[in-house]
């Protein structure tokens, strides 16, 4: 039997704001700029959620609800940062890990050890090492699946740690709502309530050709799910097709130096993630959605590089020869495609580019310790 665990960070982003900032503890915090903007909140805290606020909000009227919460645009190179140190966390300290996103992991640990007992010390470990270290507050589901786990983590949060154990899927779904199966959005919980099923255990009463005939393949996964099915493999991240950054303007810009400042930044960005991976990328690509929502894409081939300077000299020079209309820009991004793991042998006497490597990487180096911010190549 499979044991696999769920390790989800709590309110993620507000914890990394309130390391960065511990005035912001206690407090409601909303992740997401502008409470006038248009934007959607991003992350809130628990202050914030007895408001009634939660993510994907539209942060208009999440400062309705909540008009003295304290509206950030957030610091997402930190998420990024502190995400990949619970990776290296975790990889140090489980037989095989898949991330599943920015703050969810999954780890496998069959044939680790014997018992309920056993197990919810690691997780009792685990909690506690990366709070210890890195002042992250996170939940665990352990359970014989990762669907499983992934409810067993949603069921007891924050800084829970939930076991459901084998054989007791369907005795510990039945009484939970329909919306704690991942993967069933509105429509779907819509449709189903419409007909009477507002529990997991009400499923567990329909045979599974009732689902299959009126939701399809969705309706199968659904009633497979409320079954206690699910997973047990563990996923090696797939090879990268392409890299991006983008960034949507609070207001509109039509100012050609203002926007060659912002590819300035994302080109700092996405050329900090390439390093990172150890890679190179000779297609670059300039993405522009203007306010009318009109969207281009420009790209160009160039020798395989890694630096910032070469990087954003190739999309303002995009930027140049596509900007044409006189309508504000809404949306700029970069992208980065076709990479090499080298860019082939340099020569005896290339010490100046060698110089330039290892500078590069010693930027990623202070910055992964301290920060993006930390440290800048220049500026426009």
């Amino acid at each position: 039997m499979a044991i696999i665990f769920h390790l989800d960070l709590d309110a993620f982003f507000i914890s990394v704001e309130r390391i960065l900032n511990p005035q912001l503890e206690g407090k409601p915090v909303i992740v997401g700029g502008d409470p006038h903007g248009r934007g959607v909140v991003a992350a809130c805290s628990y202050e914030a959620r007895e408001f009634g606020l939660h993510s994907g909000m539209p942060i208009r009227q999440a400062f309705k609800l909540c008009p003295n919460g304290l509206y950030i645009h957030g610091h997402h190179e930190e998420y990024s940062r502190f995400s990949k140190l619970v990776f290296q966390f975790l990889q140090k300290n489980s037989p095989a890990i898949e991330q599943a996103s920015v703050d969810e992991f999954y780890m496998d640990f069959t044939g680790c050890g014997n018992g309920y007992h056993h197990f919810i010390e690691i997780a009792t470990v685990l909690q506690r090492e990366i709070f210890e270290n890195l002042m992250l507050p996170c939940s665990l589901g352990i359970a014989s699946n990762k669907t499983m786990a992934k409810i067993a983590t949603d069921y007891n949060k924050p800084l829970g740690i939930t076991y459901i154990l084998p054989g007791q899927e369907r005795e510990f779904l039945s009484p939970l709502d329909i919306a704690r199966i991942p993967g069933i959005g509105k429509v779907s919980e819509g449709k189903l309530k419409s007909r009477g099923i507002r529990k997991i255990g009400d499923i567990l009463k329909v045979p599974i050709d009732f689902f299959s005939s009126s939701m399809g393949k969705a309706g199968v996964d659904i009633w497979n799910k409320a079954n206690g099915q699910g997973s047990v493999y563990i996923c090696k991240p797939h090879d990268q097709k392409s890299i991006s950054k983008e960034t949507t303007f609070h207001e509109d810009i039509l100012d050609i130096v203002e926007l060659k400042k912002v590819l300035f930044h994302l080109t700092g960005k996405i050329c900090h993630t390439l390093r990172e991976q150890g890679m190179m990328a000779s297609t670059i690509t300039l993405k522009l959605r203007y306010t009318d929502f009109i969207t281009i894409t420009r790209s160009k081939t160039v020798d395989f590089t890694e630096d910032d300077n070469r990087v954003h000299d190739v999309v303002s020079d995009l930027l140049e020869k596509s900007y044409t209309r006189r309508v504000s820009v809404r949306l700029i991004g970069v992208g980065l495609s076709n990479f090499s793991h080298s860019a082939g042998q340099m020569g005896l006497f290339d010490v100046d580019a060698q110089k330039k490597k290892d500078a590069l990487k010693a930027i990623n180096k202070i910055r992964a310790k301290y920060g993006f911010s930390k440290i800048k190549m220049g500026d426009v």
